[in-house]
């Protein structure tokens, strides 16, 4: 899994409030058992009329936004199905951080087991990134997972609080198979002595 450390760059705004996992990727492409390939059908009911051509006025489709790499959205992000296929997409298109007041619990999990960050903040602060964001590429946005801070383009601050385990993750980019992977050492000894000790098995 890539690391996160720390992402600068231009943060899209989606102030719309429960956004289900069927409006991030819709049902009809959840064929596939490949993480990548996704990002282009990401929001694909929002972003595309029916004859395949982009909505202009869709924030991902203008612009300023189509290499944005944080979102800030409203409440209750990821609700609906617990479909993974939901931070791949998010993933693909090139999103590493969604910042918003709550999330639902399963697509929060599964964000950290996709590199994402999703960040859970006061409806306050989501409002003041929410303003940086509308202001397009005149306003950049850092997020320090190190540090725990989200700094805005005029020097404002906001700090966020992360459990540590899933910050060691992240930052180190351990999935549940690298983790696993952390123990090796020990789980080829445990392989080896059982084999000495049953090599009937």
């Amino acid at each position: 899994m890539e690391k996160f450390t720390e992402i600068t760059g231009t943060a899209a705004p989606m102030p719309l409030v429960n956004i289900d996992t069927d409006m991030i990727i819709p049902k009809v492409f959840l064929k596939t058992i490949k993480r990548s390939g996704l990002g282009v059908n990401l929001f694909d009911e929002m972003r595309y009329d029916r004859e395949g051509n982009e909505i202009p006025d869709f924030v991902l489709n203008q612009p300023q936004y189509r290499d944005a790499q944080i979102l800030v959205a409203g409440d209750n992000f990821g609700c609906g199905s617990s479909r993974e296929h939901a931070p791949w997409a998010i993933k693909d298109f090139g999103i590493r951080c969604v910042i918003a007041p709550s999330f639902a619990d399963i697509f929060h999990n599964n964000c950290f087991k996709n590199g994402i960050l999703p960040i859970k903040l006061p409806q306050e602060d989501v409002d003041k990134l929410m303003d940086d964001a509308r202001r397009g590429a005149n306003a950049t946005v850092t997020v320090d997972l190190e540090t725990q801070e989200i700094r805005g383009p005029d020097g404002g601050v906001v700090k966020f609080d992360l459990d540590p385990f899933r910050k060691h993750c992240l930052l180190n980019g351990l999935d549940d198979i690298g983790l696993t992977f952390e123990k090796k050492a020990s789980i080829d000894a445990y392989e080896a002595k059982m084999a000495e000790a049953r090599p009937w098995a």
